[in-house]
């Protein structure tokens, strides 16, 4: 069986179909049998589901996917690495393979029957350029997906899995704790990817939650609230909502917040969802009296 976290490995198959790195796609292979087989076993506590990978690159991840679970969609941007899927994936008769772009993809249509089987998880090694647009299409789709486990940039991880009051909070935290639960699992060093990035990652699943804790009364104006609120990290929460809602002076605003339990000088990371639940609903009240 072809070890394909070998680096020779890499290189010979890349080789063979003609291939090499694409920067634009944000190509970086795993290179650490381990490291991917945790992933795989990461990626949900269920095996009789579908899961949907994004970016196989060569298929090494893709493999550990279907001999654990039951099936696997795997979106792939680049054609020319089609043929190499067909090849090392060949002896797999669980995976369906699509040469597509998830952010052009229409998930709905594609995954359909899928949902209809039971379970559906999502698993990838996201390139670093596009990871907040790809997560944000899987989570804003308000496709049933169970788990979403992804391999981000380091700094990105610590993001998605801040609390509230963490320096690292920002609005796509605030998004990803509306939407799921973020545990950041564990970090892979550069030096275990062909090519090797210029830094590290880390690996981040998503419980996404069947029934949301927290909803507002008006959810576009929420995400607006949550938006506003980290434009201007360095600025009190009543200055930086003032970029959002021109409309209310800066004293109703200061008001507001200080009804919802906080002080005046309070900045955005320190607010959980719930608190800027509480925050969007005294604002929507505030448009609309």
């Amino acid at each position: 069986m072809l070890n394909l976290c070998d680096p020779k490995t890499i290189r010979q198959v890349m080789d063979m179909f003609g291939l090499n790195f694409k920067k634009e796609f944000g190509q970086n292979f795993l290179t650490d049998n381990m490291t991917v087989e945790d992933i795989a076993d990461a990626c949900n506590d269920d095996k009789d589901i579908t899961v949907v990978e994004i970016g196989p690159g060569i298929g090494c991840m893709t493999r550990e996917l279907c001999e654990r679970y039951s099936r696997v969609v795997a979106f792939e941007i680049d054609s020319g690495l089609i043929p190499v899927l067909k090849y090392t994936l060949d002896e797999y008769k669980n995976v369906t393979v699509l040469n597509q772009d998830i952010m052009t993809a229409d998930l709905e249509s594609v995954l359909a029957p899928y949902f209809e089987m039971g379970k559906v998880a999502v698993c990838a090694n996201l390139p670093y350029y596009i990871t907040t647009p790809i997560l944000m299409k899987l989570i804003e789709s308000k496709l049933p997906f169970d788990s979403i486990t992804v391999m981000v940039q380091a700094e990105v991880a610590e993001r998605l899995a801040a609390g509230a009051g963490n320096k690292n909070c920002g609005a796509i935290t605030a998004a990803i704790d509306y939407y799921g639960h973020a545990e950041l699992l564990f970090t892979v060093n550069a030096d275990r990817f062909m090519p090797p990035p210029k830094v590290n990652s880390s690996v981040v699943r998503i419980d996404l939650w069947k029934d949301k804790p927290v909803v507002p009364i008006d959810e576009e104006l929420f995400f607006k609230t949550v938006k506003a609120a980290f434009e201007q990290r360095r600025k009190t929460l009543p200055n930086s909502l003032m970029t959002g809602f021109s409309e209310i002076s800066k004293e109703r605003l200061t008001e507001l917040i200080i009804s919802c339990g906080h002080r005046p000088d309070v900045r955005g990371e320190k607010l959980s969802v719930r608190d800027f639940c509480t925050l969007s609903d005294a604002i929507y009240h505030e448009l609309n009296k």
